[in-house]
């Protein structure tokens, strides 16, 4: 019983499903690492995967910041997925056609925002 028991947890110990058998070549690939902090990379693969960085060292404020730019393509169902990218003082910012986008501010509303905008300052009430 002891044996039976170990044969099937041996069973659902191993891994689950097909392992890769094609290993996919690197057909490109750079990188270089400067002494200032900045670098650059770039790689293709076999099965359409590539993608390319870089950072440059940027004063922000008082502090020294990488700023990082850089794109990378892999193939989809329906065509190649594509995004490029900024990561700096602004934070992370991506841009793809694949990307949901916000739709349109109504005309009203854009309408009442100018208006807002061109409205001379209202004087502040002290409450108490």
């Amino acid at each position: 019983m002891v044996l039976v028991c170990m044969l099937i947890a041996a069973a659902f110990a191993a891994p689950q499903g097909q392992a890769p058998t094609e290993t996919v070549p690197i057909v490109r690939q750079d990188s270089q690492v400067n002494g200032d902090g900045s670098y650059q990379y770039s790689f293709e693969t076999g099965n359409g995967i590539s993608a390319d960085q870089k950072g440059d060292l940027k004063k922000v404020g008082d502090v020294e910041a990488i700023e990082v730019s850089g794109q990378f393509q892999y193939p989809g169902e329906n065509g190649n997925i594509q995004l490029t990218y900024v990561a700096d003082e602004n934070g992370y910012q991506p841009q793809g056609a694949h990307l949901p986008t916000a739709p349109p501010v109504p005309e009203p509303i854009q309408k009442a925002l100018a208006y807002l905008a061109t409205a001379p300052p209202q004087p502040e009430q002290n409450s108490q």
